[in-house]
């Protein structure tokens, strides 16, 4: 049975001081390196690992000392005007919208629709390499939220209502009727 294996990527210095980094492309800072490497020495030995092309998930993915591809469809959400903004400057309105209308975007933004179908195909083509092959996929919080909620069959509307920390696994097997989700936020790391 195949196992697809999702790491959010470890601390940047805008996860610690709470600001949307969407498409921003940020570099690990030192607690996300030392998460990283606890991550990856607790997974072991992988055979594939595939990223977003983001400058911290490549860090992470660096980690695994296995080929890595870069697959965009992994990227973060693009929060449009909101990248880069603090969590705190989102205003309650444009939290409640995103949460209630897999339609809507941010002004040079994307939907979390838009996410959820490029997500969900490749989350399908990820977990087919795992039949053979002991995969890590290295994304970011929304992208995984969606691939967890592909694996529940459920919305991505569900992605408000579950949390992630830095550098978390969260791992999907192939079953007999479709993907099943076998853990969610694992924390591999001391605290």
């Amino acid at each position: 049975m195949g196992v697809l294996i999702l790491v959010r990527h470890g601390r940047t210095a805008a996860n610690a001081a709470g600001v949307l980094q969407g498409h921003l492309d940020l570099s690990l800072d030192d607690v996300g390196h030392q998460q990283v490497s606890a991550v990856a020495a607790a997974i072991g030995p992988v055979d594939r690992v595939i990223c977003s092309p983001l400058e911290r998930a490549r860090q992470t993915a660096a980690e695994f000392g296995a080929p890595v591809t870069i697959d965009e469809r992994w990227i973060e959400l693009n929060y449009g005007e909101f990248d880069g903004l603090p969590l705190s400057s989102v205003p309650a309105d444009v939290w409640q919208q995103w949460s209630a209308d897999t339609t809507f975007a941010t002004p040079g933004g994307e939907s979390m629709g838009s996410l959820d179908q490029r997500v969900r195909s490749a989350a399908v083509d990820a977990l087919s390499f795992a039949d053979d092959e002991r995969v890590v996929v290295v994304s970011h919080v929304t992208p995984i939220k969606a691939a967890v909620a592909w694996a529940l069959g459920c919305d991505i509307s569900i992605s408000f209502r579950c949390h992630l920390d830095q550098a978390s696994v969260c791992r999907i097997v192939a079953g007999a009727r479709g993907p099943v989700l076998r853990s969610f936020n694992e924390v591999l790391y001391p605290r």
